[in-house]
């Protein structure tokens, strides 16, 4: 399954993954546990060649293989009773991997779980629908649609939820009886080798799930050029988004990308209190490197002290520091070089005449968390996606006027807002430019499954396991002169 280097390290190395058997590779990328810094496993870097051969196997299973739906069902189900048993190791690795603190780390492979049994519960559903021809000449025909598998997929994965967000790609892509060829972040790869091995121990038939590694330019453009990829679905940045789109021509993506979050509290909040924690807590959980974290905080300036009081609170309370710690809050970015820049822009606010209210202070790759008052939309800590434990506050006083700020964004994925008032509540679902409008919660709420997705730069079409089987499958109209 995998080499292991015989020294005292003990590193692990994974190769390709291709027609269920690890391949070692000439060239290797360490991966490093972004705490210490430490490599403590390797990668094999990918050659065109290997690509090649990944997705040959995955249309050659495609096209010679089948799973009945119940067959998939037992498989995804078999998968999610193995990553349970083994909860505590899984969640270890996340914490290496991606610096992830032990209590996320826990609940991301709590939700993949959910994932996974959602998928398989998808399998057994997949269905169309039956068409009424009421046009005059067609009394004896029958019409229906059926949903067909689309071929092969290619998945590409980030490195921020890289287990839960994986199996958002696989398990939908399973069930609806396609192959795929996974490409995961190389700064987190392991989890998503690990996932392979499970698949396989699971029942997943070779061919099924193909993994590559190496480098996205490298090894993520290997797979756009290759043209017998039916459908991409890729979780990561615009400007990647952008590339795969301009890439892939007609054939079919799915997009989950950026977004800046606001979150908009108004004077009639039902629990001030319980914004005011949601609003910070989840805008540095995952030290905020996630596409929905909370961001942008619009506050009605009635409540706007008590609410910047009750935050600095609340932000003094987390600890932060090694994330194997069960008690610790916030972690490291994923890299030095992420803190810096998140870092950079902070200074850069400064300068633009931001207040530091909080935190601000970098340490290797750790950013403490921060707060920011007296921003401007120009800001890049603002109009940008800052992708690190920074929100910034700002004041306003009528609620029209925080619907246009927070609706002036490229990004359209998610958007919070705490109110009392039920008409404002479907106002806003009306009139804020976003694939998701929380009511009572922040942006970064997220059942797996619901469906989500972004507008504008946020991307193109929807995950959620039943979402996402549409998504990966063909509808075709039959119709049967009688």
């Amino acid at each position: 399954m995998t080499t292991t280097i015989n020294n005292e390290k003990n590193i692990q190395i994974y190769g390709q993954f291709i027609n269920g058997v690890w391949q070692a590779s000439e060239e290797t990328i360490p991966v490093l546990n972004k705490f210490t810094g430490e490599e403590f496993a390797r990668i094999g870097k990918a050659s065109r060649e290997e690509v090649d051969h990944a997705v040959t196997n995955a249309l050659e299973t495609f096209q010679t293989k089948n799973l009945s739906p119940y067959e998939r069902y037992e498989i995804l189900i078999r998968t999610a009773e193995i990553i349970k048993e083994r909860k505590e190791e899984l969640a270890l690795l996340l914490v290496r991997e991606v610096g992830k603190v032990l209590k996320d780390a826990r609940g991301e492979i709590d939700r993949g779980i959910q994932t996974l049994i959602a998928s398989a519960e998808e399998a057994k559903r997949i269905a169309g629908t039956g068409v009424p021809l009421g046009q005059p000449g067609n009394e004896n025909k029958l019409a229906f649609t059926i949903r067909v598998p689309v071929g092969v997929i290619g998945a590409i994965t980030p490195f921020n939820f890289p287990f839960n967000l994986t199996v958002h790609k696989l398990g939908p892509a399973l069930a609806a009886g396609n192959t795929v060829v996974l490409k995961p972040a190389e700064v987190t790869p392991v989890i998503a080798c690990k996932i392979a091995d499970i698949f396989t121990e699971a029942g997943l038939p070779a061919g099924f799930l193909n993994v590559v590694n190496g480098i996205g330019q490298e090894t993520g453009q290997y797979l756009l050029e290759d043209e017998r990829i039916a459908m991409f679905t890729f979780t990561g940045s615009p400007g990647v988004g952008r590339h795969i789109k301009s890439t892939t021509g007609i054939r079919r993506v799915t997009l989950e990308l950026g977004n800046n979050s606001p979150n908009i509290v108004h004077h009639d909040a039902p629990d001030l209190d319980k914004a005011a924690e949601l609003c910070v807590t989840r805008g540095y959980s995952n030290a905020g490197q996630a596409c929905i974290s909370v961001q942008r905080v619009y506050v009605h300036q009635d409540v706007y002290d008590a609410f910047t009081e009750k935050a600095i609170k609340i932000a003094e309370s987390l600890k932060v520091g090694n994330p194997e710690d069960p008690e610790t809050d916030i972690g490291p970015m994923i890299s030095e070089k992420e803190a810096r820049r998140a870092e950079e822009w902070i200074q850069e606010a400064e300068e633009q005449g931001a207040k530091v209210i909080f935190g601000g202070e970098r340490n290797g790759s750790i950013l403490e968390p921060t707060i920011l008052s007296d921003v401007k939309p120009e800001m890049k800590v603002v109009c940008q996606e800052v992708f690190a434990p920074v929100i910034t506050l700002i004041p306003y006083s009528d609620i029209q006027d925080a619907f246009d700020q927070a609706n002036d964004s490229r990004f359209g994925l998610q958007v919070g807002l705490f109110t009392s008032n039920i008409q404002l509540a479907m106002r806003a679902a009306q009139e804020l430019q976003f694939g998701g409008i929380i009511i009572n919660d922040v942006s970064s709420y997220r059942a797996d499954v619901m469906p989500y997705g972004g507008i504008k730069d946020s991307g193109i079409g929807k995950e959620g396991p039943h979402y996402a089987v549409q998504e990966m499958t063909d509808e075709k109209i039959v119709v049967i002169n009688l």
